[in-house]
């Protein structure tokens, strides 16, 4: 079975809890499996507003030992200027969605 919930919904729910039922063997139980797509933007908008659109898939490959920072930070939010590298504009993005998202740390 595969849900799909929207950011909103998915702030409302409450944490799932599996729990044994008294007296039951736990072999005999069938398994019960769900999977949540979560999308981040509206139907049909995308995450991603304008980087190598061109692109069939944006990728990017860092070898650890050729970074020349000891911490390089890394976008996640698709709105920086300095892609694939972070320059601060999730803050910006996180004032105006409420959203929470930061970048990714690499460390050498």
């Amino acid at each position: 079975m595969e849900s799909i919930v929207s950011l909103n919904n998915m702030m409302m729910m409450k944490p799932l809890t599996l729990k044994g039922l008294a007296g039951t063997n736990i072999a005999s139980r069938k398994k019960s499996r769900m999977a949540v797509v979560v999308k981040a933007e509206a139907a049909g908008v995308g995450i991603n507003p304008d980087i190598r659109k061109t692109e069939e898939k944006v990728v990017d490959s860092v070898v650890v030992s050729e970074l020349s920072k000891p911490l390089t930070p890394y976008c996640r939010c698709w709105r920086s200027g300095t892609f694939p590298l972070c320059d601060g504009s999730h803050v910006k993005h996180n004032k105006a969605t409420g959203d929470n998202v930061g970048p990714l740390l690499v460390k050498k």
